[in-house]
């Protein structure tokens, strides 16, 4: 297969595609980013609790 045949196949794949709109990629987006800052302040806090009980535990023992 050439180069020419793949990009005709693949421009006539595109036109099957379901794109979404503008609203929902602002929205879709903003759901990950917030879904993200949210596991990533959960892990924080407890990489941060796990961190602080270990130093417990080595300074007392």
């Amino acid at each position: 297969m050439g180069l020419g045949t793949f990009l005709k196949e693949t421009q006539a794949e595109l036109k099957h595609v379901s794109w979404l709109t503008r609203r929902q990629a602002i929205i879709y987006t903003t759901i990950v980013i917030a879904i993200t800052l949210g596991v990533a302040a959960y892990l924080g806090a407890l990489d941060y609790i796990f961190s602080k009980a270990l130093q417990f535990l080595f300074a007392h023992f």
